[in-house]
């Protein structure tokens, strides 16, 4: 893809929306990335008594007054609400309105369970006698949920995309933008995850004792495993042209991506992170930079055991001696793994990194595990004046790999 590079159209970000468990709002993530501390902690979305662990990244109580209004609002399943809500502030944040159909708009989005978390709800009650629970329940039950009640909100007739792999959706629809984009199908792209907690998932990962007892602490001797969470992040790419036919600042710029699976195994990683180099590798290529560009690393990094070992085997390919000595980050330990809209909120606090020129700290706990030497930020956010490329990493269940390569805009 690098010999493509010249002539073709350059993708940029204009616009953020997040809800996370700091909250519904890009500044309030802002503030949680920044303070050191994490949003993991008891929860009540359903009830846990019977699992194993009993903390999670839940989304506070919201959003604000003026969005929750009308039956539409009423019958969106949480995932919905959490895609909406995120895609109005981004739209807004980037200066746009909607409705957005006389524009050349689409929607690129990634979930892991849609509407589960109702369907639980509805077959909770529909095996009480004579229990009639509402149909409604039902309505967004498919994975493809969040995604088409953005272009309904929105009223985007261009193409609508919903990708489902597991951790790595979030990544993989920002890729399809930046394809789309680059491509002439659309001028103006929404693109991002939102997933809401939910028992099937949760006992899944309980079973499989991929979940720690506490707050995830990624990268950390004796970590125990992830800490899921639930939210969503948007994030508008324009073509170049198109921003500023209209005026509009980019905030950053989606250089480039690159994909590829482990072909490994069913659940764990490569164990020596072959995928993920491979995908670190093509994203360089197609973004036509070196990897000494890279400032700083925003790590999948969930707290497994494996999975951070993995990942940081496969910097260590792509980036050589050098890698212990990018500053690295991991949102997971903030909000939690935000499953399928977790490369999306991820990449959202890349952009934020790069605006603000400082890498957002890992909370956890406990020391930097020696056997991987990273140079895990950690406490207060560490500066990095000079830094203009970031690096996202999304790797997922079933082996499949994600790196984004974003860079800062002046």
């Amino acid at each position: 893809m690098a010999s493509e590079a010249k002539g073709r159209r350059r993708a940029v970000i204009t616009g953020l929306g997040a809800v996370s468990a700091w909250g519904w709002g890009v500044g309030l993530l802002r503030e949680g990335l920044r303070s050191g501390r994490t949003a993991i902690g008891p929860f009540q979305r359903f009830d846990h008594t019977r699992h194993r662990t009993h903390v999670a990244g839940e989304v506070p109580a919201g959003p604000p007054p003026r969005f929750a209004r009308g039956p539409r609002w009423a019958r969106l399943s949480l995932a919905d609400r959490f895609a909406v809500f995120a895609a109005r502030e981004a739209l807004a944040q980037a200066g746009l309105e909607g409705p957005l159909d006389e524009r050349l708009a689409g929607v690129f989005f990634a979930s892991s369970t849609g509407g589960m978390l109702e369907s639980e709800r509805y077959f909770t009650e529909l095996v009480r006698p004579g229990a009639r629970p509402p149909l409604g329940l039902m309505s967004s039950q498919q994975i493809n949920g969040p995604g088409d009640a953005v272009a309904r909100d929105l009223r985007v007739t261009g193409p609508v995309q919903t990708l489902s792999s597991a951790c790595a959706s979030g990544a993989l629809a920002l890729e399809a933008a930046l394809a789309a984009i680059r491509a002439g199908e659309v001028d103006l792209a929404l693109a991002g995850g939102s997933d809401s907690l939910c028992e099937i998932t949760y006992s899944g990962f309980n079973a499989l004792r991929a979940v720690d007892e506490v707050p995830c602490r990624p990268f950390r001797e004796g970590r125990a495993g992830m800490s899921i969470g639930e939210g969503a992040g948007v994030l508008i790419l324009e073509s170049l042209e198109h921003a500023r036919a209209r005026g509009a600042t980019p905030l950053a710029e989606l250089r480039g991506s690159g994909a590829s699976c482990d072909a490994s195994h069913m659940t764990a990683p490569h164990p020596e992170g072959a995928g993920a180099a491979l995908a670190l590798a093509r994203a360089f290529a197609d973004a036509s930079l070196d990897p000494s560009e890279v400032g700083f690393i925003n790590a999948h990094g969930t707290g497994t055991p494996l999975n951070d070992a993995a990942e940081f085997a496969a910097f260590k390919c792509a980036f050589g001696a050098r890698a212990s000595e990018i500053p690295l980050t991991s949102t997971k330990g903030v909000v939690g793994h935000l499953l399928g809209s977790s490369g999306a909120i991820e990449a959202i606090a890349s952009v934020l990194g790069l605006r603000d020129r400082e890498v957002h700290p890992t909370p956890g706990g406990g020391r930097v595990d020696p056997a991987i030497g990273a140079r895990l930020v950690l406490d207060t956010p560490q500066a990095v004046p000079d830094a203009r490329v970031a690096v996202s990493t999304s790797l997922a269940f079933g082996g499949s790999n994600v790196a984004l390569v974003l860079a800062r805009w002046d």
